[in-house]
């Protein structure tokens, strides 16, 4: 749990991003959407869900008709006010930041945990996941994406100088909040080390540009939805080259 200076500073920080995080983007609403795609076989609609963060709240709708109760949790007053206006019927919103997330008295435990481009943006990923596993039920999963630092427009930027390292925070991963990049290893060694069992993992949808271009591209409908779902099919064959790598995570019996 962090200390005080440490929860006002992370605080602060969470406002800023909310106050700086692109909105209305095309591709992450299609990004966002894939995600839901591929975790829906996984889900069944009579259980019940925690996830960990709003955004513009795209995946919290989809992810509401595949479970039988979302609770939210952001850290932000702004996103979690967003979700309040939405009135969806089987969700509710809780302000707080990840680290400091409990079950009330008498909770149950949830049987999903879903952690949308979370661990990127957190001070400590290792609070985080413990966080998950105290909150989640015996046999529970956790569905993890993140974005990929090894993504073929990250690759690209590479070689045409507009970076120096895969790993190196871009000026949008600073407006986004991010304060890391992953790769399939670190994040595997993330998840592994705190007691998770990878049970499925790949990429989503083959990044070929930044996302400003992306989004340009899609708003001039030169790209649509069969490039779209093109590019899902090819992340699929080539999960390194995806923008985002997802992780779909049991627990560790041994624990």
């Amino acid at each position: 749990m962090p200390g005080e200076d440490s929860a006002k500073e992370d605080k602060g920080f969470l406002d800023e991003v909310g106050r700086t995080y692109t909105k209305g983007s095309l591709q992450d609403k299609a990004i966002r959407e894939l995600i839901v795609r591929t975790f829906e076989p996984y889900l069944d609609t009579s259980k019940r869900g925690l996830q960990l963060g709003y955004s513009e709240g795209i995946d919290t709708g989809l992810l509401c008709e595949h479970v039988a109760w979302l609770d939210v949790v952001d850290g932000s007053q702004a996103f979690v006010d967003e979700g309040l206006k939405r009135g969806l019927a089987n969700a509710a919103f809780r302000m707080s930041l990840f680290e400091d997330f409990a079950l009330g008295e008498g909770d149950e435990p949830y049987d999903y945990v879903f952690a949308v481009y979370v661990f990127e943006h957190v001070r400590d990923v290792t609070a985080v996941l413990r966080m998950a596993r105290s909150v989640l039920k015996p046999g529970g999963l956790l569905f993890v994406v993140v974005p990929n630092a090894r993504a073929l427009s990250r690759q690209l930027a590479l070689h045409m100088g507009i970076v120096k390292d895969l790993k190196e925070l871009t000026p949008h991963d600073t407006n986004h909040g991010h304060r890391r990049v992953y790769d399939r290893v670190s994040l595997n060694r993330d998840l592994e080390q705190e007691g998770f069992r990878i049970i499925a993992q790949g990429g989503i949808m083959l990044k070929i540009l930044a996302d400003f271009q992306l989004d340009r591209l899609m708003a001039d409908k030169v790209l649509g939805p069969d490039h779209i779902d093109g590019l899902y099919r090819l992340g699929l064959e080539y999960p390194d080259l995806c923008g985002s790598l997802f992780a779909v995570c049991g627990q560790d019996k041994k624990d």
